[in-house]
């Protein structure tokens, strides 16, 4: 095993294949501005979707692109709170009749902690 080794190579090390005869894409380059002042230039394949925005190199912030590419607006929805996706599944109507059926129950000692019913339930019999 130790002969079919490739002796003086190493992860990450050179290629050991020819660049002759390899035509490259075509490349352009894209600039951008950072709200800081920083300004970098990315190179891109020219068949590339050129995005309007880039993190900086530098600090992180997020660049603009100097072509004058505008960020596309995203339609955000509004934030669904548990109320609304239950009146998604309920009416008024049902709800009032829910609540009121389960304060029933509550107020007769037959659901809720046990703690709150154990007084009522020694002087009933007392």
């Amino acid at each position: 095993m130790a002969e079919r080794t490739l002796r003086g190579a190493r992860l990450g090390g050179q290629s050991f294949e020819d660049e002759r005869g390899i035509e490259f894409a075509a490349r352009q380059q894209v600039g951008y501005a950072c709200p800081q002042g920083h300004e970098f230039e990315i190179t891109m394949s020219v068949e590339a979707d050129i995005p309007a925005n880039w993190e900086c190199p530098r600090c992180g912030a997020v660049s603009l692109s100097v072509d004058g590419i505008l960020p596309e607006e995203k339609a955000e929805k509004p934030a669904r709170t548990h109320w609304d996706m239950l009146l998604e599944r309920r009416s008024m109507d049902e709800l009032e009749d829910i609540l009121t059926e389960r304060l029933e129950l509550l107020r007769g000692g037959e659901i809720g902690p046990a703690h709150l019913h154990r007084g009522k339930k020694r002087k009933a019999t007392a």
